[in-house]
């Protein structure tokens, strides 16, 4: 049984600060600088599942319990996601960014903040029909390490599949997602050659740096949890990491139009929230 919410106390922003500020001196999960109201319904959040009266209380176990970290990460970290989620955006990658992708001998993935990689199977399985699959190679990053491995399993709730299945359809797929996994005992596994090509690991777009050349970055509804400097940190990441034509989809909430360096980038199916590198590769470093 969980507490009750505690009400809010004039201490109550210093205490999060000092969790935080715990977090990352001790296991370096940087989280400062993501949007504040999500932060705060986080960490109340760990601190109901651990069984603390107070963010005080939770951050002596943080310091002291190094057990009950994944517990912590689990709970300010948001893992909320479909297969196929939007499909117009699947269905405008599909039709108008992946026939430019043909013309490269091969492809880098990044699948930035992947969540437990509903986002990542949704593109393998594109890439797999539109003929792109086997010279692509596709990174799944995530700062949540449980998730990740949950990602890496590609096993999912068989009561999800309907919803996932519809997405699919209206995104342009070309057979049955059943295609794709095999049921038994209330849960669906996708196919394991869906991951053949994937490197999952674990990456804070907080802290951590470029790690490759990709063609594509697809990162939706990651931006939205981010404060304003993040976001720009974020983004400056991106622009660093796509080549030269290299495209970014965000989340249907999430733009660049006030980012620094929105001039890195050009419109190139905005109502679907995707744009394109452009031709210069100036862009402010990621700081």
């Amino acid at each position: 049984m969980s507490l009750d919410p505690v009400p809010a106390r004039p201490g109550d922003a210093i205490e999060l600060d000092l969790f935080l500020e715990a977090l990352h001196r001790r296991y370096h999960y940087d989280f400062r600088s993501y949007s504040r109201a999500s932060l705060a319904r986080r960490a109340d959040l760990a601190r109901e599942r651990l069984g603390c009266a107070t963010l005080s209380e939770l951050q002596g176990r943080l310091l002291h319990e190094p057990a009950v970290l994944p517990q912590i990460i689990d709970a300010m970290t948001v893992q909320v996601s479909e297969m196929f989620r939007d499909p117009d955006y699947y269905l405008a990658l599909r039709q108008e960014v992946l026939p430019h992708l043909q013309t490269f001998p091969s492809l880098k993935v990044w699948v930035a903040g992947c969540a437990d990689g509903e986002e990542l199977y949704s593109l393998a399985i594109l890439f797999r029909e539109e003929g792109l699959f086997d010279r692509t190679l596709f990174y799944a990053t995530e700062i949540n390490r449980r998730a990740l491995a949950r990602a890496e399993a590609g096993v999912y709730d068989i009561d999800r599949l309907p919803v996932f299945s519809q997405n699919y359809q209206r995104s342009g797929g070309r057979g049955s997602l059943s295609d794709y996994y095999t049921a038994a005992y209330g849960r669906a596994a996708f196919d394991r050659s869906l991951r053949s090509r994937t490197v999952f690991t674990e990456h804070n777009l907080a802290s951590d740096q470029v790690f490759s050349e990709v063609h594509l970055i697809s990162c939706r509804n990651v931006l939205i949890y981010f404060d304003a400097v993040l976001q720009d940190r974020t983004l400056g990441l991106f622009a660093e990491a796509l080549a030269r034509g290299g495209f970014l989809g965000l989340g249907s909430h999430e733009t660049l139009r006030f980012s620094a360096h929105a001039t890195a980038f050009a419109p190139f199916e905005e109502p679907d929230r995707i744009w394109r590198r452009t031709a210069s590769q100036e862009t402010a470093h990621a700081r």
